[in-house]
């Protein structure tokens, strides 16, 4: 038992570490406004493209079982939020933003994700829960102000801001969507079904939007890490770990993924670790981490029917 855990926080924190390369791996894959590489429409299609054939190469492989009809509106909210809004949507905002920047947005994840929970899952979460989602909420809003401030844009809340919310919201309703199916199909399972079921629209997306001009060999291979690791892979870790090594405690290495980000953006992205910005990552991730300890029960699971195998 203790092996499992032990195992489990190993797991975990691998997938941490995948998804916390997914900032500055993105901003890689993008460029900046001033040197644009892939085009964000096209490092949205094209990754989960690439993770929806490999999906399907391992659905087939394992012969894993089918969704059913009931399955569908879950799986559906899954693949607008992970597949399409999370990575369109912080494609775009990294072309404006450092991927510091954005860390601390997406430090507000866990907790947007247990609000989505609460909502759609109807759970009920303590008044502590709620009064320091707004905090860390409220401590966002300060933090892009004062950036905006500094650069000299007035007391305002930029567009790109503005889609890093986008993001947050749109992956929080993904991981709940595929939460809702988790029991019926299997953790690792969800994510292939997700990127599997995308590939009609996300294959001849990226067809469509295949870049015309020369771009860096960089961006190439950013595109494939979060293509193969932060869309598909690093979830078989993360699922494996939380299964392991108990949810409750796996998941609060969550909490180390803004500061992933940043630190990796250093060599990645030549960015520099300003006081600002890692005084307020580090208030919003304590925000987090407390509002967590008066988050709603766990629901029970839901009464999805299980999947059939394939024959």
């Amino acid at each position: 038992m203790k092996n499992d855990q032990t195992r489990g926080l190993v797991l975990g924190l691998i997938g941490v570490a995948v998804f916390g390369l997914t900032l500055p791996m993105t901003r890689l894959a993008t460029g900046s406004d001033g040197a644009p590489q892939l085009s964000p429409w096209f490092v949205t299609w094209a990754r989960a493209a690439i993770a929806g054939l490999l999906s399907v190469a391992w659905l087939w492989a394992t012969r894993a079982p089918r969704p059913q009809r009931t399955h569908r509106g879950p799986l559906a909210l899954a693949v607008l939020g992970n597949v399409i809004g999370f990575p369109l949507l912080l494609g775009w905002a990294l072309r404006h933003v450092t991927a510091s920047h954005a860390a601390v947005f997406i430090a507000l994840l866990p907790l947007a994700t247990a609000a989505t929970a609460a909502w759609l899952m109807h759970q009920r979460a303590r008044l502590g829960f709620w009064l320091f989602a707004g905090l860390g909420s409220a401590l966002v809003v300060v933090y892009s102000l004062l950036r905006a401030h500094q650069l000299g844009h007035g007391f305002g809340f930029t567009w790109a801001d503005t889609l890093l919310v986008g993001a947050v919201i749109a992956a929080a309703l993904g991981y709940v969507g595929g939460t809702l199916v988790t029991p019926a199909l299997g953790a690792e399972r969800v994510i292939s079904w997700v990127c599997a079921l995308a590939l009609p629209v996300t294959l001849p997306g990226a067809l469509l939007t295949w870049p015309e001009h020369a771009v860096d060999a960089r961006a190439w291979l950013a595109l494939g890490y979060v293509a193969v690791f932060s869309m598909w892979a690093g979830f078989f870790a993360w699922f494996r770990g939380l299964a392991l090594g108990g949810a409750l405690r796996v998941s609060q290495l969550q909490l180390l993924q803004p500061f992933i980000a940043m630190l990796a953006a250093v060599p990645l992205l030549g960015e520099s670790l300003d006081t600002l910005t890692l005084m307020f990552a580090l208030a919003v991730v304590a925000s987090v981490f407390v509002g967590r300890r008066f988050g709603a029960a766990p629901a029970p699971a839901p009464s999805f029917p299980t999947a059939k195998a394939t024959p």
